[in-house]
């Protein structure tokens, strides 16, 4: 995905995988997951106009995961 400032396109973003098209995965090998990483699976799930994804870390002792969702997308569904 392009990432633009007035109107000139400075870089791009990319999200891990995407599952059926419904389900963004972020992948992460670090020690402890952190509210950063948190952060940016939720910006990739506005980016992309999804409602749900999937936040995994392979770098802890054990495996961690988090379902992420798009609050403005799923607030939007429950007001329809």
């Amino acid at each position: 995905m392009s990432i633009f400032y007035r109107g000139h396109e400075i870089g791009t973003r990319r999200v891990d995988f995407f599952v059926e098209k419904l389900i963004m995965v972020e992948l992460k090998a670090v020690i402890q997951l952190e509210d950063a990483h948190l952060a940016q699976a939720m910006n990739y799930l506005e980016a992309y106009k999804m409602e749900i994804g999937l936040l995994i870390n392979f770098g802890a002792k054990s495996l961690q995961f988090k379902r992420v969702h798009n609050n403005k997308l799923l607030n939007h569904d429950e007001k329809d």
